[in-house]
């Protein structure tokens, strides 16, 4: 029960492996804010419920226009 009030932490890694993403996709939406997260140290962590967002499209975007914007 208290688990689903505790929100994952996640690698790069293991945010790429969730997304079935590459790691170059991932970071680039990370720097261009369509993905929320934090640098710590050499890495990035983000919270699976903020993942989740992303692919919904809680950005106002489907998660294709989020990677690819030239593809309208």
């Amino acid at each position: 029960m208290l688990n689903d009030r505790v929100d994952t932490v996640l690698t790069t890694q293991e945010a790429c492996d969730y997304l079935r993403i590459s790691r170059p996709t991932y970071l680039k939406c990370l720097y261009v804010g369509k993905i929320k997260g934090a640098k710590v140290g050499k890495g990035w962590k983000v919270l699976k419920s903020e993942l989740d967002r992303f692919l919904k499209g809680g950005n106002g975007n489907l998660l294709e226009d989020s990677l690819n914007p030239s593809a309208k």
